[in-house]
């Protein structure tokens, strides 16, 4: 009988840290311009405009998300060739980043958008299988 956890122990987790932690970082520096831009947008914004502001901001951590998960796709698809991209490492893929930005939050990285929340998983998940679907068959 095969054991199930076979395909568990033989993912590549190291590296997929390594691609969750260079993600995260990425978009660290990205959410903290994003968090500067939001602020000189709502001190500039009229009243007629600010439920469409709210609207935007209810969206962000989806699209956030959606960019950490195609960027750490991305980055594993050029810099570790070596690796075989096939369903079951775009499904580890998520825990990684999910972990990371779980202990992003412990540090005193001040955060806009990159806090670890249901829309923002749901964001990595649409990012990392939308981009990599054409990874989706291999075997």
């Amino acid at each position: 009988m095969r054991n199930p956890f076979w395909r568990l122990k033989s993912l590549p987790w190291a590296i997929l840290l390594q691609v969750a932690l260079l993600a995260v970082a990425i978009a660290t520096a990205a959410d903290l311009l994003l968090t500067q831009g939001l602020a000189l947008l709502i001190a500039n914004v009229g009243s007629g405009l600010l439920p469409l502001v709210q609207l935007l901001f209810m969206a962000l951590p989806i699209a956030a998300g959606f960019a950490v998960g195609a960027l750490a796709l991305t980055i594993l698809e050029r810099w570790f060739t070596t690796v075989y991209l096939d369903t079951g490492v775009l499904w580890a893929l998520v825990p990684c980043l999910a972990l990371v930005l779980f202990a992003k939050g412990f540090l005193p990285i001040p955060t806009g958008v990159l806090t670890l929340s249901y829309p923002l998983v749901v964001g990595v998940l649409l990012g990392i299988f939308v981009v990599g679907k054409r990874h989706w068959r291999r075997w």
